[in-house]
């Protein structure tokens, strides 16, 4: 039940994922940034960055007070209060807007490390990827629900001013009410131990293979590579080299939809629906079979399918093989391949995160997702002479490729 105030506050950026960016592209004055798409980039990689520290921050106050809660009502207040200052006549401003937008931002994230934790702390390694699982399809139908309120009022006859205003009002009533819920639903563990567990049981594991691997050699054995530690470094650069290539192909997606596509802002949520649909079918699998499953012989393979599915949407849009069609189903296959390498990642992640570092992951995600969010409508601008769909699928082409990049480090990071 504690998960509720969540489902709540991923409808509101539901809604908002797609709504951002249409709306600065329809932003007057965006000159002032160089241009919509790189106005765009610029206010994405600008909140972004500036939320890395304050990721490491509230992973750190949380773990170093072992208050989770209050941290968690920090971002659900404060994206309620800044989303009904983006609806008074000053926010009209674009670089005022951009301001609050970062604000929002870094006070958002305040939640990721404190419900990574809680997770964590609520339930036994063995039932992590389950419990992660559960929270993200939950979570994802909110943001599901949140595209389709997006859906209805483009398709209806309020201008997009009006629409605007509603938006900006029904979100931040949305993390009111996810406000009132968490004061309601959480409560901050009694004992916290399970991830110090976790890494007690990891270095005795270590030693075991230790003692094996030398009674193997004093037997005339050969090695048998038992002592070999995951690379942290490794799966920090997957980690970034994957956000990065998200946040490259995603933010300039809804723009290409909408221009190069040609399809209509209500179809552009459409697009994105399918997409949260593949992410929730994923998590549901994840929570029913992790135990199952080898993450870390999985893990690499879902990267690389997501990489495979942009290559095969660069193509199809470019030799204009149904590329509506394709694209819905190319961006269902992608929420599925995310979804999957997420929980993964998320909960190995836990396991090699000290305590006091809970934010570690959210800045390593970060910092990929600032870099993507600039480069991929800066190079759009860039290169804005080509055909408007060349540029596009340009940009898309680098994100395949480093997708490509992130599965070589995981590989080779894994024992």
């Amino acid at each position: 039940m504690w998960r509720l105030g969540f489902f709540f506050h991923e409808i509101a950026f539901g809604l908002l994922s797609v709504f951002i960016p249409l709306y600065i592209v329809t932003f007057q004055h965006t000159d002032l940034l160089g241009g919509p798409l790189v106005a765009l980039g610029v206010m994405t990689s600008i909140a972004l960055f500036c939320a890395i520290p304050g990721s490491f921050l509230w992973g750190y106050l949380c773990d170093s007070t072992r208050h989770y809660k209050i941290f968690i009502m920090l971002s659900f207040s404060s994206c309620a209060a800044i989303l009904f200052l983006m609806t008074l006549p000053f926010a009209q401003n674009i670089l005022l807007f951009v301001a609050l937008y970062v604000a929002m931002q870094v006070l958002h994230v305040a939640h990721e490390a404190p419900k990574n934790v809680l997770i964590a702390e609520h339930y036994s390694r063995e039932d992590w990827e389950k419990s992660y699982g559960w929270y993200e399809a939950l979570t994802e139908v909110g943001f599901i629900i949140g595209l389709a309120i997006g859906l209805v009022a483009f398709a209806s006859s309020l201008t997009f001013g009006a629409i605007t205003t509603y938006t900006l009002y029904l979100c931040s009533s949305l993390n009111v009410v996810a406000l009132v819920l968490a004061v309601a639903l959480i409560a901050d563990p009694l004992m916290i131990f399970e991830r110090r567990l976790v890494g007690i049981e990891k270095r005795i594991d270590f030693t075991t293979r230790g003692l094996e691997s030398s009674g193997r050699m004093m037997d005339g054995l050969p090695y048998d590579g038992a002592l070999k530690r995951d690379s942290f470094v490794g799966f920090a650069l997957a980690i970034v080299m994957f956000s990065l290539a998200t946040s490259l192909f995603f933010t300039p997606l809804p723009i290409f939809l909408n221009q190069g596509l040609g399809l209509s802002r209500s179809w552009v949520y459409v697009a994105y629906i399918l997409n949260s649909v593949g992410a929730t079918a994923g998590y549901l699998i994840m929570r029913s079979r992790a135990r199952s499953m080898n993450l870390r012989n999985q893990m690499p393979r879902f990267i690389l399918l997501r990489g495979g599915l942009v290559f095969l949407l660069v193509g199809v849009t470019q030799f204009a093989i149904f590329p509506n069609i394709f694209t819905g189903l190319f961006l269902m296959g992608l929420g599925f391949a995310y979804a999957m390498y997420y929980i993964m990642m998320l909960s190995l992640s836990m396991e090699l995160i000290p305590e006091g570092k809970a934010g570690f992951f959210d800045g390593l995600v970060g910092l990929g997702a600032a870099v993507g969010a600039f480069v991929g409508p800066f190079l759009c601008d860039l290169f804005s002479n080509m055909h408007i769909r060349q540029f596009y699928l340009l940009t898309f082409l680098i994100a395949g490729a480093i997708f490509l990049v992130a599965f070589i480090a995981l590989k080779l990071s894994s024992r």
